[in-house]
C-alpha cells in the first residue's frame, strides 16, 4: 500500500535536545534512548469507513512531532503505521451504503492520504494493510498456537482461535488497568467477552472463523480472517523487531488494543516488552462534548482545507493544548489559531531580535514530553519582542518552526 508523499523538513540549526516521553506502562516521563542508531516508531492507523476527523488528526500530529524532534536529534525514524482494512466496522458501513466494502475502504484511504498531506505530516515508511499482512498474521497465530499462548474453540459451529491472557505472566501492565477497569473497556472496544467456549472472558480474538458473507483466507487452522490486534502485532514485529522504541496511539487504544498487540508480540517473541516506550494522546472534544461518529459532531480535515483553513493554524490549534490531555476544538480555537499564525509572519517580516534564544526554548519545551504550550508561548514571546533584529533571526525562527512544528510561514 502506498503512502503519502514526503514533506520538506528543513534541518534547524544549532544544539537538539533528547526528547523525553511519557510512557504509559511506566507512568512517568523518561527520555527515549533508541536501540539502535535508527528510531523506531509504530502508530496505529485507521479504519478506513470515514473520514478523516480532528480526533484522527491529532493523534499524527502527535507522533509527527515526535518524529521531527528525533530527527533533530539525528536519528533517522523507521515509521510504520497500519490500516485495518478488514474489519466490522468497514463491512457494517459498506452494507448501509450499498457499496463494495473494498472500494469503500480505497476510497478513505486516499483521502486520509491527502488529509496527511494537506498537514505536513510525515509519512510512514511502511504502511501495510491487514490484506496485505494476512500471511504474516497466519504465521504468528501458528506460533501462538504451538506454544501454548493460543487456543482454538472446538465443538462450535465456528472454530475461532483465541489469545489466553495468562500466557505472558503480566497482562496489563501497559495500560495499568485494574480488573474491573479491563472488563469494562473490552466490553465496550470490540471485545467478547460472552463468547460461549472460552477460557477467560477477556480472551481476545487472533482467527475469526469463516462466515457467510464475510472475506475469509485459508489457514492451516482453518479459513477466516484476522482478529483486530493481531494485525498490529504481526506488522510492528515483522518490520521493526521485538522490542522496538515507540508504540503510539490514541488513549482509547491503551486497552485493549495495546495491551493485546504487545502481549501478542511478546508471547510470539519471547520478550518481556514489545515497546519501550508506549505513549497515548488524548481525545478531541468538539465544543465541550467529545467527538465521534455516533453524535455526529466531527469536524472533518477535508472540510476545514474546502474552507480554505490553513494547515498551520490547523496544527497550531491541536499543539495549543497538551497531546496527552483530553481538549476542546472550536471556533474560537482556530481563530486563535489563526491571529498566532498572523503575529508570527508579521514577526519574521519586521525581524524580531532573539531568534536563536527563542529556537532554544522551542527545543527545550517540544523535548519535554511534547509541550507544545510551552513551545508556543516561546515562539509568542520573541513575536511580542522589539524589532531591531537581523534576516538570519527571522530565517532562523522560521525554519525551526517548519522543521520542528510542521508550521510554515
Amino acid at each position: 500500500m502506498k503512502s503519502w508523499p514526503q514533506p520538506t523538513v528543513p534541518a534547524v540549526p544549532g544544539s537538539a535536545v533528547p526528547l523525553s516521553l511519557y510512557d504509559t506502562a511506566d507512568q512517568n516521563i523518561r527520555q527515549v534512548t533508541p536501540a539502535g542508531q535508527t528510531a523506531t516508531l509504530y502508530v496505529c492507523g485507521i479504519t478506513p469507513y470515514d473520514s478523516t476527523h480532528l480526533g484522527h488528526a491529532a493523534t499524527y500530529l502527535t507522533f509527527d512531532l515526535v518524529q521531527r524532534v528525533l530527527i533533530d536529534n539525528g536519528y533517522p525514524v523507521h515509521y510504520v503505521q497500519n490500516v485495518t482494512d478488514v474489519d466490522d466496522p468497514l463491512f457494517e458501513r459498506a452494507e448501509r451504503d450499498g457499496v463494495d466494502w473494498k472500494e469503500l475502504g480505497d476510497s478513505q484511504v486516499d483521502l486520509f492520504r491527502s488529509d496527511m498531506e494537506v498537514l505536513s505530516v510525515i509519512p510512514p515508511r511502511d504502511y501495510i494493510g491487514v490484506i496485505d499482512s494476512v500471511d504474516e498474521v497466519i504465521e504468528m497465530v501458528q506460533t501462538l498456537l504451538d506454544n501454548g499462548s493460543a487456543y482454538q474453540i472446538n465443538g462450535d459451529q465456528y472454530p475461532d482461535i483465541y489469545f489466553r491472557t495468562s500466557a505472558t505472566g503480566h497482562f496489563g501492565y501497559e495500560s495499568n488497568y485494574t480488573d474491573e477497569e479491563m472488563a469494562e473497556a473490552f466490553a465496550e472496544r470490540g471485545g467478547d467477552p460472552e463468547r460461549p467456549g472460552k477460557e477467560n472472558p477477556l480472551d481476545a480474538l487472533l482467527w475469526r472463523a469463516r462466515r457467510d458473507g464475510e472475506p475469509s483466507w485459508d489457514a492451516p487452522f482453518g479459513e477466516g480472517r484476522p482478529g483486530w490486534h493481531i494485525e498490529c502485532s504481526a506488522i510492528a514485529a515483522n518490520r521493526l523487531g521485538v522490542p522496538f522504541d515507540i508504540q503510539g496511539g490514541g488513549s482509547d487504544l491503551a486497552f485493549p488494543h495495546h495491551e493485546f498487540s504487545a502481549a501478542h508480540a511478546e508471547a510470539a517473541h519471547n520478550h518481556p516488552r514489545m515497546a519501550s516506550h508506549y505513549s497515548h494522546a488524548g481525545m478531541i472534544g468538539l465544543d465541550g462534548v467529545k467527538m465521534s461518529k455516533s453524535l455526529g459532531n466531527l469536524v472533518f480535515v477535508s472540510k476545514l482545507s474546502e474552507a480554505g483553513v490553513d494547515p498551520s493554524a490547523i496544527r497550531l490549534g491541536v499543539f495549543a493544548s497538551h497531546y496527552r490531555s483530553d481538549r476542546d476544538w472550536s471556533d474560537a480555537v482556530l481563530e486563535g489559531a489563526q491571529i498566532r499564525l498572523d503575529s508570527w509572519r508579521d514577526a519574521v517580516e519586521e525581524q524580531r531580535k532573539g531568534g536563536a534564544e527563542a529556537v532554544g526554548k522551542l527545543r527545550e519545551a517540544l523535548s519535554n514530553d511534547l509541550d507544545t504550550a510551552g513551545a508556543l508561548a516561546a515562539i509568542d514571546e520573541w513575536a511580542a519582542g522589539a524589532p531591531g533584529g537581523t534576516a538570519e533571526d527571522s530565517e532562523l525562527v522560521k525554519t525551526a518552526l517548519d522543521g520542528l512544528l510542521g508550521v510554515k510561514l
